[in-house]
């Protein structure tokens, strides 16, 4: 794992004292943008629920068969990624921009670090267009618009929600977020979605007593959720083979990768 360090201030609203997710997740993937706070936290967290760390490599690989996947296979040229967290290698817009140069990137997020690294963002092709709007999902109308400054929404667009849905505490109100977006987005759009899970077929025992001494410790609260809940995201789309599995394995290179508590799953609207 890197070495941490401490990264730039540059927002009034940045608050070191107390843990924040994207600073953890980049810590769990081995990073240099988080804070001691961060990484104090972030050990715990492992120390309760051990494969943490496994479940945040995951999803970041399962982001980039993801992306290639549309990007190769499906034509998809217009990326809407939300809750981006921190940038690292191969981000949503190197992946599809490396297969299509001219394919057009919105980065969505609503922390103040984000925003400071949101240069290291926007380093995109000439031939295509990569953007950064600070916006929050559980504002999903301000969050469309802004991203209509970079989008085309009259062609299909991914719409990617990996990490971002246990964040949105009341189910009700997530499935509401979800439908609001791709209701926006036309036919050929893709849902592109990973959420952890304390389902026990997929090793997700642990991750309750975990998420209870994160919501003590850190911001913001989060939760997990069963299959059932997840795939209801997905009401009015086509999943695309093989469903939703544990995002390890989607299409994964190998049978034998290992699962982890976090599904993942593509689907597009008819």
């Amino acid at each position: 794992m890197s070495e941490s360090h401490t990264p730039p201030s540059g927002s009034t609203r940045l608050n070191t004292g107390v843990a924040h997710n994207a600073r953890v997740w980049n810590h769990w993937i081995g990073g240099r943008d988080n804070y001691e706070v961060d990484r104090q936290v972030g050990d715990h967290v492992a120390s309760i629920n051990p494969v943490v760390r496994d479940i945040a490599r995951a999803d970041r690989a399962f982001l980039g068969r993801a992306v290639t996947y549309l990007a190769r296979e499906r034509g998809v040229r217009q990326f809407l990624d939300i809750g981006t967290g921190l940038p690292t290698a191969d981000n949503t817009h190197e992946i599809a921009q490396r297969i299509a140069p001219d394919s057009r990137i919105v980065y969505v997020d609503n922390d103040p670090l984000v925003l400071v690294h949101a240069r290291t963002l926007l380093a995109g092709t000439r031939e295509g267009a990569t953007a950064y709007v600070e916006a929050d999902v559980h504002d999903p109308d301000a969050l469309l618009e802004r991203a209509a400054g970079t989008l085309d929404v009259t062609r299909p667009v991914a719409v990617m929600m990996l990490g971002i849905l246990n964040f949105v505490l009341d189910t009700d109100k997530a499935r509401e977020i979800v439908r609001r977006i791709m209701a926006s987005v036309p036919s050929g759009s893709f849902l592109v979605l990973t959420h952890p899970t304390f389902d026990p077929e997929v090793g997700g025992e642990l991750q309750v007593p975990a998420m209870e001494f994160w919501n003590e410790n850190a911001t913001p609260p989060i939760t997990a959720r069963s299959a059932a809940d997840i795939t209801a995201f997905f009401e009015g789309l086509d999943l695309v083979e093989p469903g939703l599995v544990s995002c390890s394995r989607w299409h994964a290179a190998s049978d034998s990768a290992a699962v982890v508590p976090q599904y993942g799953a593509v689907a597009v609207k008819p």
